[in-house]
């Protein structure tokens, strides 16, 4: 009686996974579509609200970009194909550690905007100098990274925001802001969270797929002196 019971349980087991499908998981149009993950599912409303996390690396086959972590959110299925939002990305700890050495300033700043098209997001960034700053100095700096991000978040729609913010053209201009106010090492926006998707529906200046994400670190960081 109790093997009988068993062998039940053991077919009911594999019905249950015979019951569920494989969809593929795409990033969202800013990243042309391409596949980012597989996800075993029996039920397409199941799988709304899930959240991937990726490599930009894997996106971009740039191994420069392994430090930048992307967050995509299931909103939707069609067949087989579950369409993700872009939700979020934040850099990896190992990476943060290396930009932050004694003797230095770290001046950081949390910053909430509003895009062009409606979507609300939060901003976390920092910037370091050479050496130790006076508090006077860091708040001229910060309040300059506060312009400088919430200027580009008014004027740009989300996906345009987030590819500068991802190519390095924020960093860099926040960069380019600061230098006169003291010496900057270097501007990272280490942390962006979508807190609300678009409302509004504006066609996006899209760039050519090389042009989309490039390397720009190099604008927005001295050569370390030996």
């Amino acid at each position: 009686m109790a093997k009988a019971r068993a062998r039940a349980a053991a077919r009911k087991v594999k019905d249950k996974w015979k019951a569920k499908n494989w969809y593929q998981v795409v990033a969202p149009s800013l990243f042309d579509n391409v596949q980012i993950a597989d996800t075993l599912s029996d039920s397409p409303d199941q799988l709304i609200g899930r959240i991937t996390e990726v490599s930009l690396q894997n996106l971009t086959n740039d191994f420069r970009k392994s430090h930048i972590k992307l967050f995509f959110k299931i909103h939707k299925t069609e067949e087989l194909i579950a369409h993700t939002q872009f939700v979020g990305h934040t850099l990896t700890s190992d990476y943060l550690r290396r930009m932050i050495r004694r003797r230095k300033s770290r001046i950081d700043g949390i910053y909430d905007i509003t895009t062009r098209d409606g979507a609300y997001m939060r901003i976390k960034a920092f910037a370091t100098t050479e050496k130790r700053i006076q508090n006077s100095q860091k708040k001229l700096i910060r309040n300059s990274m506060k312009k400088t991000i919430l200027d580009a978040g008014k004027a740009k729609t989300l996906n345009e925001f987030i590819r500068d913010i991802i190519d390095g053209k924020i960093g860099s201009d926040i960069y380019k802001n600061c230098k006169n106010l003291y010496p900057i090492k270097r501007v990272e926006i280490y942390k962006t969270e979508v807190k609300r998707q678009p409302t509004i529906e504006i066609k996006d200046k899209k760039p050519t797929k090389n042009e989309e994400i490039k390397e720009t670190n190099e604008t927005i960081e001295k050569e370390d002196k030996p």
